[in-house]
């Protein structure tokens, strides 16, 4: 054990496709030690991204097998590692500060918490989110939402997939409990997290979320949309959670709607509104309802699809039924898995560095 542990781990961290930068104040330090003990920290640079059993990672620690495993246990009990089962074998990885520490935090976090994640994001953690200009997440709209006659790839199902989860927890949003401790939260409903297959069992195991059913999951997915959110899952085609964002709370969401980012950075639309002119009758219900200030009314209403997430919000509250999406001619198409996704994040951010 070393006096520059928490460093170590730090600069350990940095190193995932989002990363955990340095900061002037030192605030990144002051969150992993509310995290971690100085032992768990440095045992977590021990792992890797890759899912392993303990005994190799004793090995590579020099520690002992059984000792490690129960270490290992603990922290994942406490959210600091990711941890998971297959074929019988209990598996371990590390877990990057985003997505992961942060959110596994979401029974942990108190004000004093909710503080430094706040500083650190803006000082660093805004800019590191959307460094590579490749969007962690897509946004996913209820089908009713969608045109009729549209074709549907699996991944755009949204009701569909979440039937044929394997298992599927549920979590309260920590972006929206940090900032009700910060006394800066909002109304819309906290328990909205959604996670499936391996990583609902993480929560699952760890008290961090309970188990739904299918049905369940889908009635918080229908709340969440009558509450306004955004659903948004990781970019990628294979179903891993879904997050039902606030333009005020959340953090990718924050990066648009308060500090004027580009939405390219943080979310991948897939579909965009399109308005029907002869059924538009100029409400301005739709300009009320969309989280990101897309629609303005002239003599109908107008999208502006720089700004449109394609998130349905805007056509689930139109009487006239004069707006649909429709899938984007110019949609970027989701990663095959999330670790595709994380690899060509860290080679955009390379490539952006050599210059």
């Amino acid at each position: 054990m070393t006096v520059n542990s928490y460093e170590k781990l730090r600069e350990f961290l940095d190193q995932f496709p989002i990363g955990f930068r340095k900061t002037q104040s030192g605030v990144e330090i002051e969150i992993l030690k509310r995290l971690f003990t100085e032992e768990e920290a440095e045992l977590a640079t021990f792992l890797t991204i890759r899912p392993e059993r303990a005994r190799s990672i004793a090995r590579r620690a020099g520690k002992n097998s059984t000792e490690m495993e129960k270490k290992l246990d603990s922290m994942a009990k406490k959210g600091l590692i990711f941890r998971a089962h297959r074929d019988n074998k209990t598996l371990y990885n590390a877990a990057p500060f985003m997505i992961g520490l942060y959110e596994y935090s979401v029974n942990k976090i108190d004000k004093e918490l909710a503080q430094l994640f706040k500083e650190y994001y803006n000082a660093a953690g805004l800019d590191e989110i959307g460094a590579s200009n490749i969007p962690g997440f897509k946004v996913i709209p209820l089908k009713e939402t969608i045109q009729t006659e549209t074709t549907l790839f699996p991944y755009q199902l949204l009701e569909e997939s979440i039937r044929n989860a394997r298992v599927i927890a549920v979590a309260d949003c920590v972006c929206r409990k940090e900032s009700q401790l910060l006394g800066e939260g909002c109304d819309h409903p906290m328990e909205t997290c959604l996670s499936f297959g391996a990583a609902a069992e993480y929560y699952i195991e760890n008290e961090m979320g309970r188990k739904l059913t299918s049905e369940e999951a889908i009635q918080i997915l229908k709340e969440a949309d009558e509450s306004g959110l955004v659903h948004a899952g990781a970019n990628s085609k294979h179903l891993s959670n879904i997050c039902n964002c606030c333009p005020c709370c959340c953090v990718s969401m924050k990066g648009m709607t308060q500090f004027g980012q580009d939405k390219q950075k943080f979310m991948n639309a897939v579909f965009e509104s399109i308005i029907d002119e002869e059924l538009c009758v100029a409400c301005e219900n739709c300009v009320e309802r969309c989280p990101v200030n897309a629609i303005t009314i002239e003599d109908i209403a107008i999208v502006n699809r720089d700004l449109c997430l394609g998130c349905g919000l805007c056509a689930s509250v139109c009487s006239e039924e004069a707006i649909s999406l429709k899938p984007r001619d110019d949609c970027e198409e989701p990663f095959n898995r999330v670790l595709e996704m994380g690899v060509a994040i860290i080679e955009a951010k390379r490539k952006k560095n050599e210059f």
